[in-house]
C-alpha cells in the first residue's frame, strides 16, 4: 500500500498533464479511465489553469477549493456562477462575479 505523502487539490488539467507523462500501456484501468475523462472535459491546459486559480483566489478572494471547481466547470454566466456560489452557501458581489467571468473567459480553449 502506497503511503500519502501530502494532498493537494488540483484541476482537471493538471490531472490531465500528470497523466499525460504516463505511457497509456502503463496505465491501469482507473488512470486510463481518468485520462479519458480528462481529455474530454478539461477546458483550458495546466498553465492556464494554474494562472486562474491564482487569479481567482487573490483577486476575487476564492477559497483554492472553489476556483478548482471553477476551473473544471469554467461557467460562461451570471448565472451559471451564482448556481455554485449559491452551494458555496456565501454571497459574493456582482461586481467580484463580473470579475470571475472576465478571468475565466481570458482563457476559455476555442
Amino acid at each position: 500500500m502506497t503511503d500519502i505523502v501530502n494532498k493537494k487539490i488540483i484541476s482537471l488539467p493538471q490531472v490531465k498533464e500528470i497523466l499525460d507523462k504516463i505511457k497509456l500501456e502503463d496505465m491501469d484501468q482507473i488512470q486510463r479511465w481518468t485520462f479519458d475523462y480528462v481529455s474530454k472535459f478539461a477546458k483550458t491546459d495546466s498553465d492556464n489553469a494554474e494562472r486562474i486559480l491564482k487569479d481567482l483566489v487573490e483577486k476575487c478572494e476564492l477559497k483554492e477549493e472553489e476556483a478548482v471547481e471553477l476551473i473544471n466547470a469554467m461557467p460562461n454566466s451570471i448565472e451559471e456562477l451564482r448556481a455554485f456560489t449559491f452551494g458555496w452557501k456565501k454571497l459574493i458581489l456582482t461586481d467580484t462575479l463580473d470579475k470571475i467571468l472576465e478571468i475565466l473567459k481570458s482563457v476559455r480553449k476555442e
